[in-house]
């Protein structure tokens, strides 16, 4: 008896490559926790610019748990934060398995720790040391106009259409839960068709799976992914265990920072140890996490490479990075050490320089909580622009390989 291939198997048969990358709705237990803690960074940046702030987020069946260290002369209500927090991403009913309004909160706040405090704290904020060890990177590539791969900006898009069908009324019985993936083909480092993409949306017990297939698959994917990309091959996966019900903080706990490759580049290019949402700027995981995203794009937007990584390394309370490498994965137009020379020219990637160049000291946080950091057009965010380019040009004018 004959077995029928998978797409897998197809794909390395014809020497195809399969990335696949997921996103997640902002009512995801762990996105909530991820938008509590940036919201609750936000609300104390907004009152105190220098506050210092290492905020976690644990949520599960009618319980939210805040908890951390910070630093701060801001006098918040971190329980209505929450709450507040919660409502705007839509859990305000019993029936969605969390209520804003009845939910436990609790808050446990220690401040920071003054040997930390000891190297990032200064009279002399140019030497301001990184506010943790740790190597961050940034990555770009040109198969997408924001720059950034394509498997993930196809889940986002969903989980963001999703959402905005369950806001606006057009599915009117979502619920604030869910999950996209999609699964590219690429030949030639080239995205060339989608393998599948798989939708899992909550809803409620009433509405059956046949109304949830057509509605999602015709209004949600149909009307958001490229119809070049979709073939006769192409695979919808909705729903696939046959019902989502439970979801939210009553089907599975939520942590902060659960979610870092949603957060990043969907699994394509490597990412750093620290995840970003609930720490103010000083901490480089995320500083200087943005830092290098913002120079790999500048990168591809001038034309030196087509894929690029930067790489940068840091030791708690020294100001200046320990290393800093690219890789542009065999695409550059020229050598990757003239790259990372001239980077280190370019950009002063002092934890300070990098606060100052960006801005970071504003509220501008709880908007990055869900559907990612990077590669956010609908966003004015500092580390999106390409206002490196044209110096990265005249580099490359001087003296090619």
């Amino acid at each position: 008896m004959a077995v029928e291939k998978t797409s897998e198997i197809k794909a390395k048969e014809e020497n195809k490559n399969l990335i696949t990358s997921e996103s997640v709705t902002e009512g995801h237990p762990d996105k909530i926790c991820d938008q509590i803690s940036d919201a609750v960074l936000d609300a104390l940046l907004e009152e105190d610019p220098e506050s210092r702030v290492a905020c976690e987020t644990a949520v599960t069946t009618g319980q939210v748990n805040v908890f951390g260290e910070i630093t701060t002369k801001a006098n918040v209500d971190i329980s209505n934060v929450v709450r507040e927090t919660l409502k705007d991403i839509g859990y305000t009913k019993a029936k969605y398995g969390f209520d804003c309004d009845t939910c436990g909160v609790s808050v446990s706040i220690d401040e920071q720790s003054p040997d930390i405090a000891m190297g990032v704290d200064g009279e002399d904020k140019n030497d301001v040391g990184a506010g943790d060890q740790g190597m961050m990177y940034g990555y770009a590539t040109d198969e997408t106009e924001e720059f950034m791969p394509m498997p993930i900006m196809l889940a986002h898009r969903l989980s963001r259409k999703l959402s905005e069908a369950r806001r606006n009324g057009e599915i009117s019985y979502l619920r604030p839960d869910g999950k996209t993936q999609v699964t590219v083909e690429y030949e030639n480092n080239q995205p060339s068709a989608i393998s599948n993409i798989l939708i899992s949306a909550q809803h409620p017990e009433e509405v059956d799976n046949e109304t949830i297939e057509n509605d999602l698959i015709e209004k949600i994917i149909k009307r958001n992914v490229p119809e070049n990309l979709i073939t006769d091959e192409t695979e919808f996966l909705i729903n696939p265990t046959g019902r989502f019900v439970v979801g939210g903080p009553q089907g599975d706990a939520g942590v902060t920072g659960r979610k870092i490759v949603v957060d990043t580049y969907g699994g394509i290019g490597r990412i750093g140890g620290g995840a970003f949402s609930g720490k103010d700027p000083s901490k480089v995981d995320r500083s200087a996490a943005y830092a290098a995203r913002y120079a790999a794009k500048n990168v591809v937007a001038a034309g030196l490479a087509n894929r690029c990584e930067v790489s940068v390394a840091y030791s708690i309370g020294v100001a200046k990075p320990v290393s800093l490498w690219v890789n542009t994965f065999g695409t550059g137009k020229v050598s990757e050490e003239k790259l990372s020379n001239w980077l280190q020219e370019s950009f002063d990637w002092r934890p300070a320089a990098i606060i100052d160049r960006f801005e970071l000291k504003r509220p501008i946080y709880r908007q990055t909580a869900a559907y990612g950091h990077f590669g956010r057009n609908d966003l004015n965010l500092p580390w999106e622009k390409l206002d490196m380019v044209k110096d990265l040009k005249n580099k490359e004018s001087v003296k090619l390989l």
